[in-house]
């Protein structure tokens, strides 16, 4: 089980240094950087701050994007989608807490390009869970982990941030 908050930040460091670098290359000039809620927001809300990226920090609620709202329903913790500039031309820094399979990414990709075509997107992630249902993968992971079927990783926070295993509830 990872449940403290040094595994998270030590993911996070290596995030940051991973994304450093990749912005010192200077092929993604004056990056957006957009958190999904809610983890990814909190991740993103870091990783702007750390960075010093200079464009405002934007966050994604994808809840209307879902390819399974009929069956799930909606979310009941929905948030609008907050993005203080276009996305038009943009190269975008898509900041997620765990990519399993591709679904939320799907959807985010969907809500972002409702506010433009970007230039590029950057996929981030804290973890990788490698249980890809749609070809979708991260630019930069923090680290890769394997998980029984029965089994969700939830990031909570903001503060600390802290990584968990949990058994999916049998609802």
């Amino acid at each position: 089980m990872i449940s403290n908050t040094l595994n998270a930040l030590a993911l996070l460091d290596k995030m940051k240094q991973d994304l450093s670098s990749l912005l010192a290359q200077g092929n993604r000039p004056d990056p957006l950087m957009i958190g999904i809620h809610t983890g990814g927001a909190w991740l993103a809300e870091k990783l702007h701050t750390d960075l010093n990226i200079q464009s405002p920090l934007g966050t994604l609620d994808i809840s209307f994007h879902r390819d399974d709202f009929d069956q799930a329903g909606l979310n009941p913790k929905v948030q609008p989608s907050n993005l203080p500039c276009t996305t038009e031309g943009r190269h975008i820094l898509l900041v997620d807490d765990v990519i399993m399979s591709g679904r939320t990414i799907r959807a985010a990709l969907n809500e972002l390009f409702d506010y433009g075509r970007p230039a590029s997107v950057t996929l981030i992630t804290l973890l990788d869970l490698q249980q890809r249902e749609l070809p979708i993968q991260a630019d930069i992971i923090g680290g890769n982990l394997v998980i029984n079927p029965d089994q969700i990783v939830k990031l909570t926070g903001p503060e600390p941030l802290a990584l968990e295993i949990r058994n999916r509830s049998k609802d």
